[in-house]
C-alpha cells in the first residue's frame, strides 16, 4: 500500500539558540532533502511571521510552518499523563495534521505552528531521571511489564513529523538500547501511516505504538491531511509483524448515525489484519468526544464551516481538577456506547487489552 502523502513544510524557521544545537543540522538536512528551501534562521528566539490578516490566514500559515526551538525548562521536567502513561515527554509541540475536533485547540497559545524542539538529548534525559518512578504502570500488577512509561504524543503527532525531524527514530532507537534503563518504554499515538523507517529500528520492544482509529465517517469527514483507515490499519499490521508492542487509540468516539455498524467493521478490519501476527501485543484505548468553551472558540476560528456537533445543550457539564469544565456527552449516551465497545472489543479482538474508558 502507498503511504499517504507526507506533510512537508513551506518554510522552517530556526531560532537562534535552536540553531547552535547539533540536532538542528539532522533536522535542516532532513527538510532540505524533502525540497524546503525556504529555512530562515532568525536573529533572535522569539518566532516571527507567523500571523495572517485574520484568524484563518494566521492557522493557514502557521500549518505550513516548522520552527525549530529550544525547549525551555518547563518542558524538560517530565510531567504525569495519566492514564496512557506514567510521564509525558515532549519531542515537539504542534501537529501537521486538519483535525476539526483537534485536541491541542485551546492548549497551546498563539498560531498553530509545529515546534520541534532541538535541545533533544535534554529533552530525552527526563527518561533516565524519571526511570522507575510513576504510578501508571509503574509497580502495577496490570502494566508493570510495560515498565516505567513515556508518552511522546500529548501534544503532537509525532510520526507526522518525522521525515524532516528524525526525533522519533531517535527515541525508539536510544530507548531500545538501554541508554536509560532496561524497565522503561515509549509510546505514541499516530494518525499517519509512513512506518517504513520504524520497522527497521532496533527497538527491543520497549516502544509502543498506537494507531489512532475511528469511524469511517468521522476519520473522512473530520481528519484532514492524515492517513486514510485501511493504510493506519496497514501501518498497525506492519509494526506488529516488525515486533512493536501496538495499541488502538479508538478516538474520537462519536454516536454519529449508524455508529455501531461502523465501529463494528472497524474492529474486524483490524482483526483480519493482525490475525496471523505472532506474539501480538496490542491494547486499546477509547476516548470519546468531548470540548471545551475555549477550544469550540479556537475550532470554529480554524474551520467556521465545520459540522462537528459542538452544541452545550446536548452535553453533560465535567468539571476537572484544575477548575475548568469540559463538554462530554450525557450518562446515559456514554454507558450505551461503553457497553457496545466493551462487549465488542471482547467479541471481535479478545486479544487486545483495554487500557482505559473515557
Amino acid at each position: 500500500m502507498t503511504p499517504t502523502r507526507i506533510w512537508t513544510p513551506s518554510r522552517v524557521v530556526v531560532t537562534r539558540s535552536a540553531s547552535e544545537l547539533s540536532h538542528t543540522a539532522e533536522i535542516l538536512r532532513r527538510c532540505e532533502a524533502a525540497g524546503v528551501s525556504d529555512i530562515d534562521v532568525l536573529s533572535g528566539d522569539r518566532l516571527t511571521g507567523l500571523r495572517g490578516e485574520s484568524e484563518r490566514e494566521t492557522y493557514a500559515i502557521a500549518k505550513k510552518t516548522l520552527a525549530v526551538v529550544v525547549a525551555p525548562p518547563s518542558v524538560l521536567r517530565p510531567q504525569p499523563i495519566p492514564p496512557s502513561a506514567d510521564w509525558r515527554i515532549d519531542l515537539a509541540k504542534g501537529c501537521p495534521a486538519h483535525c476539526q475536533y483537534c485536541y491541542l485547540a485551546g492548549s497551546l497559545s498563539g498560531p498553530p505552528v509545529t515546534r520541534v524542539f532541538a535541545n533533544l538529548d535534554e529533552v530525552l534525559a527526563g527518561i533516565g531521571t524519571h526511570a522507575g518512578r510513576g504510578s501508571i504502570t509503574s509497580g502495577t500488577a496490570e502494566r508493570g511489564h510495560e515498565g516505567t512509561t513515556f508518552e511522546l504524543s500529548c501534544y503532537t503527532d509525532p510520526l507526522g513529523i518525522e521525515h524532516v525531524t528524525g526525533s522519533l527514530a531517535e527515541a525508539i532507537t536510544r530507548v531500545g538500547a538501554g541508554e536509560y534503563g532496561d524497565g522503561v518504554s515509549v509510546r505514541f499515538t499516530t494518525k499517519f501511516d509512513d512506518v517504513a523507517d520504524l520497522v527497521a529500528l532496533d527497538h527491543r520492544r520497549r516502544t509502543r505504538v498506537r494507531l489512532s482509529v475511528n469511524a469511517d465517517d468521522i476519520a473522512h469527514r473530520f481528519e484532514g491531511g492524515t492517513a486514510r483507515m485501511p493504510a493506519r490499519i496497514d501501518a498497525l499490521r506492519r509494526l506488529a509483524q516488525a515486533g512493536y508492542r501496538v495499541g488502538l487509540t479508538i478516538a474520537p468516539i462519536m454516536p454519529i448515525p449508524g455508529w455501531r455498524e461502523q465501529y463494528a467493521r472497524l474492529l474486524a478490519d483490524v482483526a483480519d489484519a493482525v490475525s496471523d501476527v505472532d506474539d501480538l501485543d496490542l491494547t486499546a484505548e477509547i476516548i470519546t468526544h468531548r470540548f471545551t468553551a475555549s477550544s469550540k472558540d479556537v475550532l470554529l476560528s480554524w474551520y467556521p464551516g465545520t459540522k462537528l456537533e459542538m452544541d452545550e445543550d446536548l452535553r453533560t457539564v465535567k468539571r476537572t481538577k484544575f477548575g475548568g469544565a469540559k463538554y462530554v456527552y450525557p450518562r446515559e449516551t456514554m454507558s450505551e456506547m461503553k457497553s457496545w465497545f466493551t462487549r465488542e472489543l471482547d467479541a471481535v479482538l479478545p486479544q487486545a487489552h483495554l487500557l482505559y474508558w473515557t
